[in-house]
């Protein structure tokens, strides 16, 4: 090799070097107090930085970052734009220092309860009104539970109408919770020309769009997994290459017996083993194609759980990767034309309650009372079942019992059944109420059903979940 040819390949190496890394920043984490706090992780999205004892950090920036964030460490907290965390700098061309100042958090956050919900899909000032009694009911329900809590938000924040986002902001602030949101696809820009010009709107509001967060033992990751095409309002479910290289590199700072949660909005898969690919937009859309590649970094993490929402279902997936999602109910129900979801599942949001590395969950109806986990109907109720008492168990998953009681005696375990809720069927029918002649009921998997011994007992089903908690329905 010559040496005009080794100059030529030093030349281009370094170019590349060039574009890759555009600067270097430094900064620090500190207290109210000016204390340095060491072992924070700094990221530009691509690269990444700890800080040293004294809370000081170095950070090649890549040229494509927009933000430097910090994975805000247990035992702080960052302080709060209304609901909005402040995790994150916009990055400055002018400026190399990037500080950031964080409280100690006054509860042991090594025990904490968030809240998940999705799909506000907001479209009218008339549907921020509606939002707004959910929240309310959130915040009573934070309340009455105190300590260190939070919320999360898995997206489609408004409907394609991101006019509104000052109206939903408004009322989340006045409830205030602190809320991590991630985008959905209704919360896109769209008409740019491509993928990476479909978050910006969401960046310029809520945060980077995607980040994570530690509290006590665990550790909250935040993914965009809506890909726009570049065209109209199209997209697939799809992990980029530098969301998954990204997400790599926080993991590794991550111990393997942590608790992990990954707040997406399109489910990473609604089966529990990978189906055949079918090349099809609407299954394209509705959960995310290379989700392999997903479930390979989260090897070795055997207290995952992944949190999304889009599907306006409630599903708990238990993934034989090891992870267990939990496709959440929509807080907007039926878009905001009727009050369950497409599978029967009332308004509402989950709710997780974490101790150390331990896990439990519920989902809270809006406007019920929190044992309010079932909907039993008589028999006669349903075509499909003409006989038997059928039971809508939304939050349900392997580990629960559905149960027939007559006259408080038990005389049935319920079979569980793949059909379409009667309230929710009902709804959809009702195309004068419901306005969009696309909505449909979905068939769900949370259906129960046995026929009573004696119709004319007093008949009721308790579900038991897999804590062992009993929830009883009276048969109206």
């Amino acid at each position: 090799m010559n040496i005009k040819r080794v100059i030529l390949l030093a030349v281009a190496l370094l170019s590349t070097i060039t574009l890759a890394l555009a600067a270097q920043v430094k900064g620090s984490v500190c207290t109210t107090e000016g204390k340095g706090i060491g072992g924070v992780v700094v990221t530009d999205g691509y690269n990444f930085a700890q800080t040293d004892k004294c809370g000081s950090f170095t950070l090649e920036v890549d040229r494509r970052a927009r933000h430097i964030y910090i994975s805000t460490p247990s035992g702080y907290l960052v302080e709060n734009k209304g609901s909005i965390p402040q995790f994150f700098l916009p990055i400055d061309k002018s400026t190399k220092k990037y500080n950031f100042t964080l409280t100690a958090n006054p509860n042991d956050d090594t025990k904490h309860t968030f809240f998940a919900t999705a799909d506000v899909q907001a479209t009218s000032t008339e549907d921020i009104k509606r939002y707004k009694t959910i929240a309310e009911d959130m915040g009573a329900l934070a309340a009455s539970i105190g300590g260190d809590y939070f919320s999360v938000d898995c997206g489609d924040i408004v409907g394609d109408s991101p006019w509104l986002y000052p109206h939903y902001l408004e009322v989340g602030d006045k409830v205030g919770i602190p809320v991590w949101r991630i985008l959905g696809n209704h919360d896109m820009s769209y008409n740019g020309k491509c993928f990476e010009t479909s978050y910006k709107t969401f960046e310029e509001i809520f945060a980077p769009n995607y980040y994570s967060m530690n509290r006590g033992k665990a550790h909250y990751i935040f993914l965009n997994n809506n890909f726009y095409v570049g065209r109209e309002y199209f997209y697939v479910g799809y992990y980029t290459e530098a969301l998954l290289e990204w997400l790599e590199k926080d993991l590794s700072y991550v111990p393997k017996d942590a608790a992990i949660f990954i707040i997406q909005h399109i489910p990473a898969r609604l089966s529990p083993t990978q189906r055949p690919f079918e090349y099809n937009g609407y299954v394209m859309a509705e959960q995310t194609m290379n989700a392999g590649a997903f479930f390979e970094l989260l090897k070795g993490y055997k207290n995952c759980h992944i949190i999304s929402g889009h599907m306006h279902f409630n599903l708990n997936i238990e993934h034989t990767e090891g992870p267990m999602e939990h496709n959440t109910g929509a807080v907007c129900g039926t878009w905001w034309r009727g009050e369950v979801c497409l599978d029967g599942t009332p308004m509402g949001y989950g709710v997780y309650e974490v101790d150390g590395t331990n896990v439990s969950w519920y989902y809270k109806s809006s406007g019920f009372d929190k044992e309010y986990q079932l909907r039993a109907y008589k028999p006669g109720s349903k075509a499909d079942q003409p006989a038997a008492v059928v039971a809508n168990v939304w939050n349900w998953d392997s580990q629960w019992s559905v149960e027939l009681y007559e006259d408080g005696v038990k005389t049935a375990d319920m079979t569980q059944f793949e059909g379409y809720d009667r309230a929710a069927y009902e709804l959809c029918s009702d195309k004068e109420k419901v306005v969009y002649a696309w909505i449909s009921p979905v068939a769900t998997t949370h259906l129960f059903a046995a026929e009573p011994k004696n119709p004319e007992a007093k008949l009721e089903v308790r579900a038991t979940d897999r804590f062992g908690r009993v929830y009883v329905a009276e048969v109206e």
